[in-house]
């Protein structure tokens, strides 16, 4: 298999199945990661993960993997340091994964070490989010249209890895080139055969990967939920102290917590008192 994408480092496409959509409590059952190299050659590992928790069965249902099918597999914490390699020096891409995947792979990583898998310095391309600026469907559909091809064995996370790279190569033949305006007016070329430039597409206003804060309009950072959605994450921690306690102390994705914090942090002179 070959791919035929620009790349100045890898880009490891790849696709989680899980006990659930919850960032913050559900588990990986398994993972595939497709590793697109320079040369143009490609690289695959699948792996099936004992969740150490039960599977819903109703999520069984969506993805086929069962509670038996996963008992006797090695748990995340026995395969994390192998993951973590594999993934060394990759930018990462996927289907949503900026939304999901990438935010959950972070959490397990986290639960077991907050060095074993760094994220800085990588670039994201979610091919999803092209596709729904461009083509506003699904990954089967992305499947079909862009590639003429059905996608067999869809929610099995090689076939959808597999058929992810795939639907990025095209989307990059099919919109470079291809002019947009953005919110100044300005025209500009969105996709182009470059991680960095589809990086900047698909990942600009990210924070942290949960999306409980984002970037605005004027590049500052404010939270994206509850009551103060859209207010100034530092005029919030400024007037209401309290509500970094009320987060870092409920059910929000570790990743969230510690982005808070690096704010917090970063604002210690109003700390101080």
């Amino acid at each position: 298999m070959q791919h035929t994408l620009k790349l100045k480092k890898p880009l490891a496409f790849f696709d989680l199945e899980t006990t659930g959509t919850n960032v913050a409590r559900d588990r990986i059952v398994e993972i595939s990661i497709v590793k697109a190299l320079p040369d143009g050659s490609v690289e695959i590992k699948t792996k099936r993960i004992n969740p150490e928790m039960p599977i819903p069965y109703e999520t069984s249902l969506i993805h086929g993997i069962y509670d038996e099918d996963v008992k006797d597999e090695p748990t995340f914490r026995q395969l994390a340091k192998g993951i973590s390699q594999f993934l060394d020096g990759c930018d990462l891409a996927g289907f949503n994964c900026l939304r999901f995947d990438i935010p959950l792979l972070v959490e397990e990583f986290l639960r077991i070490d907050n060095d074993l898998f760094e994220i800085k310095n990588r670039k994201f391309v979610d091919a999803q989010r092209i596709f729904h600026q461009m083509e506003p469907r699904t990954l089967g559909a992305a499947y079909k249209f862009y590639c003429e091809k059905t996608l067999e064995n869809a929610h099995s996370a090689e076939a959808d890895t597999i058929a992810t790279m795939e639907v990025l190569c095209a989307q990059v033949d099919r919109y470079s080139g291809v002019k947009q305006i953005n919110s100044k007016g300005e025209e500009f070329e969105p996709i182009q055969n470059d991680v960095e430039v589809l990086h900047e597409f698909t990942n600009s206003k990210i924070v942290d990967f949960a999306q409980r804060m984002v970037i605005n309009d004027k590049g500052a950072i404010v939270f994206n939920f509850g009551k103060n959605k859209g207010q100034l994450v530092t005029d919030v921690l400024k007037k209401e102290p309290q509500y970094y306690d009320w987060i870092i102390n409920n059910d929000f994705p570790l990743d969230t917590k510690r982005k808070l914090t690096e704010i917090k942090l970063s604002m210690s002179g109003l700390f101080s008192k």
